[in-house]
């Protein structure tokens, strides 16, 4: 019973600040690019850089032996990502919640935007993108790594060229730290993106 009214005090909190022009407002970071930009690590290092923060990797929506891409699939991966990211939304634990996939259309990011109860959130869509040579290298080294196959290398630079009709923020990253990735992001949240 206790619980029950810190939870009421809580919301009744949380209201008047929005009510009153308070500036909470969770932030919901969605990070498209392609295989092997470094969006999964850049995503990880950002969680821990924010306070109350959550990240999914769209692929961990459908790991699965063998990879098997078809219409079931497809649509399968969009409910568990949607369930997903509007728990985050919903649960008071979190104001930031971290979000990257290779979205390598712009109507993936839409149709997964459409699908979410973004009312009390300020959405930062973000593209990292890099050079075609780092991304090959960077690619190369997964390779070596034995994180990924030879042929992730060609279906990933095709791919490259699609995230020029990205419509949010580009950045690219061909020369950037992990670290030095973060701080770009961090600085879009706070409205400082250039």
């Amino acid at each position: 019973r206790e619980r029950a009214n810190y939870r009421w005090k809580e919301r009744i909190i949380l209201c008047t600040l929005m009510l009153d022009g308070g500036n909470y407002m969770k932030k919901l970071f969605m990070i498209a690019g392609p295989m092997g930009v470094g969006k999964t690590t850049v995503c990880q290092a950002l969680k821990t850089s924010l306070d109350k923060s959550v990240f999914l990797d769209g692929d961990w929506c459908w790991d699965m032996h063998p990879f098997n891409v078809n219409e079931e699939t497809k649509t399968m991966v969009l409910d568990n990502i949607c369930f997903l990211l509007n728990n985050f939304i919903k649960c008071s634990s979190f104001e930031n919640i971290i979000f990257c996939w290779v979205m390598h259309e712009q109507a993936i990011m839409d149709g997964i935007l459409a699908r979410l109860n973004t009312d009390n959130c300020r959405v930062l869509p973000v593209c990292l993108v890099c050079s075609e040579s780092a991304l090959k290298k960077r690619l190369q080294g997964d390779i070596l790594r034995g994180l990924r196959q030879e042929d992730v290398i060609k279906r990933s630079l095709e791919r490259l060229k699609l995230y020029d009709e990205f419509k949010g923020i580009k950045l690219d990253v061909t020369k950037d730290t992990v670290q030095d990735t973060v701080q770009k992001l961090l600085a879009c949240a706070e409205n400082e993106c250039h």
